[in-house]
């Protein structure tokens, strides 16, 4: 079946092997595994996380309100700053609410605890995002532990633990290994190890990439049983995001023209890297198209790959193939599921690819399609 680019298409398979991994960490390792949203929200695709009985954290409204629709299950929320306005909101769809600041929690614990005294009412546990200082993570952006960060408290300001608060979550790696966890583990019980046996829950955060390639899953369940063993009074929640979607899906593009300009070819395609890749831009890193070879070769057809608006930068790196690329020539780039539907846009009025679904008896269904309405009621 050939379709119509630009479009995401994501392989029902390989979602099942990176939920069928995930599941097993879990089991082992005694855990809850929760999926992050700010990394995949493609919520076409959850019935098939809901199979695997997968909950999720939330860090706004909207993807609460997605969890409570959609994973059919209240939220493990944290926002970096809570208002009268979206507490509420948030309390009548979690189950655990974390606050990034002791201020902000004394601001709203009597609403909480009202809430727990309701009759009927479901319970929201009250949890504390800690900064360890631990940075694991070379690209700044990405980095939650650089100095002056405003994400948890640190060490030097907890002297006692706030009645009322029976978690702490932190936050401090990015497709990161074990390894790097349990550097983190280390910082964590020096420097908040007094305040452990108070509390019935520790969120490890998102960044485990438990599923790529090369990654010691055994060492992770090694760890997370050791850590357990040492704090039996916690139940351990991680909630990677890139984990449950890696390598999962591709977006599928088409050649429309290829240029010159000082000695450098150019073929502009009919997606864009700021609207449709922008971790790209942002990370940045080059990714993997599926038809060029994986090194540069200048003895080879060489191309800059350039999205199709009107942002100068809107292109990266060079790809070699083996042969001249020319219009219709079609491109896969690969790995553009996780921190990339999520991120898109409509910058410049290009049109949003198209939403595929490559079910795992091999029918293809297009979830979702996108129209000119879709980008004039954005501004509506």
């Amino acid at each position: 079946m050939r379709l119509k680019t630009p479009y995401y298409i994501v392989y029902e398979s390989k979602l099942r092997r990176n939920l069928d991994l995930i599941t097993r960490v879990s089991r082992e390792a005694g855990v809850k595994i929760i999926m992050a949203f700010k990394a995949n929200a493609l919520w076409r695709t959850f019935p098939v996380f809901r199979e695997y009985g997968i909950c999720s954290t939330a860090s706004s409204v909207n993807e609460m309100l997605l969890a409570n629709d959609e994973l059919d299950c209240l939220a493990h929320t944290y926002c970096p700053a809570y208002t009268d306005e979206t507490i509420e909101q948030f309390m009548s769809g979690s189950s655990h609410i974390t606050f990034n600041s002791v201020d902000q929690f004394r601001r709203f614990e009597g609403r909480i605890a009202n809430h727990n005294a309701t009759a009927g009412a479901h319970r929201i546990s009250c949890g504390l995002r800690i900064n360890p200082m631990c940075s694991v993570i070379e690209t700044d952006i990405y980095n939650p532990c650089s100095p002056g960060s405003r994400f948890g408290v640190t060490a030097d300001r907890l002297n006692d633990l706030p009645d009322g608060i029976e978690g702490f979550h932190f936050h401090a790696l990015c497709e990161s290994t074990s390894h790097d966890l349990a550097k983190v583990l280390d910082a964590v019980e020096a420097q908040f190890g007094q305040h452990l046996p108070q509390l019935k829950w520790l969120n490890m955060g998102g960044g485990h990439l438990m599923t790529r390639e090369g990654y010691d899953v055994q060492h992770l369940i090694g760890l997370l049983i050791d850590f357990k063993q040492r704090h039996p009074n916690l139940e351990v929640i991680l909630e990677p995001g890139s984990a449950f979607c890696w390598q999962t899906g591709d977006l599928q593009a088409t050649v429309v023209d290829v240029v010159e300009n000082s000695g450098i070819s150019t073929a502009i395609v009919d997606v864009s890297f700021a609207c449709h890749m922008p971790d790209c831009l942002e990370m940045p890193y080059k990714p993997r198209i599926t038809q060029a070879l994986d090194q540069v070769d200048p003895s080879l057809p060489t191309y800059r790959i350039g999205g199709n608006s009107c942002l100068s930068g809107d292109f990266v790196g060079d790809w070699s193939f083996a042969q001249p690329l020319k219009p219709g020539d079609q491109l896969t780039f690969e790995d553009m599921n996780h921190y990339t539907t999520v991120k898109t846009n409509m910058f410049n009025g290009i049109q949003h690819p198209s939403l595929v679904l490559e079910r795992i008896d091999g029918a293809v269904v297009v979830m979702r399609e996108f129209s000119y309405d879709d980008y004039k009621n954005r501004m509506n």
